[in-house]
């Protein structure tokens, strides 16, 4: 039976806003893909990332060149070589999965080895502002057991001192996103020591994270920008202790549990994290966060509304996705 693709863009509002070191955002553009075989259907969502030289016009191109091969018998097993990883075989993989699940009646965790699917803790994000700013944010979820702080070079260490002083009994993780130097390295590790965090995201940018070899890491220091698929682990291993896995980099759930293995493997960390996406996106993202030692999938919650059904969110723990959103 031939598999259909379509194809489609929507825009989710974030509530207030959301401000990381390279600038702001008031909705979440994402592109949504669904496979339709007879009676089953699959979804997946990515979401185009301009960092890594993406749109929103050229994932859903790229994704519509691949029609025709769908409807020729391309599986999801062949994708991983017909195209590269990125949001674009990101939304075909989730929903290649998603279909098999459906047409299959197995669930999706039980196909990737999980018998039983667990409630999972996720890190609540407070957007880069002023400290005072922060202050405020972080006094609203400073019950969330952990938090991830987004940090943007200059004056961070008076910025992370305010969540902290906002937030005395909060876990604190820090996601620079490239805005460290190496002039600003240390006195930043500094204040994060002094504040208790516990990881350090991609403190420096990804073409200059080599001198993390020759500094001082008190701190696990985690590879996002720098790290796309179990590819780059090789070269990461001297500079970084632990890896934030994002689906929209490694092009999908099948590289993302293969990229999860290798880091196991290897010893690193591992974080499962998300683009600021719907539960349409987190829902695969839960598949290999079953194993990570931190999850950051809260985007749902930054958002003024979610799709339905989405996942389930009690306080700051996520459960397993229904059948009906995805898998």
């Amino acid at each position: 039976m031939t598999v259909a693709l379509e194809v489609r863009t929507d825009s989710w509002p974030i509530a207030g806003g959301f401000t990381i070191a390279r600038g702001s955002r008031t909705h979440a553009h994402v592109v949504t893909v669904t496979l339709r075989e007879g009676p089953d259907t699959g979804r997946g969502e990515c979401v185009p990332y301009a960092r890594y030289g993406e749109s929103v016009e050229g994932v859903m191109a790229d994704i519509e060149k691949m029609g025709p091969e769908i409807e020729r018998g391309l599986t999801r097993e062949a994708l991983q070589q017909a195209m590269p990883a990125g949001a674009a075989r990101n939304a075909l993989d989730c929903a290649f999965w998603d279909l098999e699940a459906k047409r299959s009646g197995v669930p999706a965790f039980r196909a990737a080895g999980v018998d039983t699917p667990h409630d999972m803790l996720t890190a609540f994000t407070i957007s880069l502002g002023t400290p005072d700013k922060m202050a405020a944010d972080t006094a609203k979820a400073k019950d969330r057991p952990l938090l991830k702080v987004k940090l943007g070079g200059d004056g961070d260490p008076a910025r992370i001192a305010a969540v902290r002083q906002a937030a005395p009994d909060a876990r604190l993780i820090v996601d620079a996103n490239e805005a460290w130097s190496a002039d600003t390295f240390a006195e930043n590790m500094a204040a994060c020591v002094a504040a208790g965090v516990e990881l350090i995201e991609q403190p420096l940018p990804s073409d200059s994270d080599s001198i993390l070899a020759t500094l001082e890491r008190p701190i696990p220091v985690c590879a996002d920008e720098s790290l796309h698929t179990s590819a780059d682990l090789e070269r990461l291993a001297p500079l970084y202790d632990a890896v934030n896995i994002k689906l929209d980099k490694t092009g999908g759930v099948t590289e993302a549990l293969v990229l999860l293995e290798k880091a196991r493997a290897m010893d690193f960390k591992v974080m499962v994290g998300c683009m600021l996406g719907t539960s349409l996106a987190m829902a695969p993202a839960t598949l290999p966060a079953q194993q990570a030692d931190y999850v950051d999938l809260d985007a749902p919650l930054l958002l003024e509304r979610d799709r339905e059904p989405g996942l389930v969110f009690s306080g700051s723990m996520i459960s397993p996705p229904v059948a009906d959103l995805w898998g």
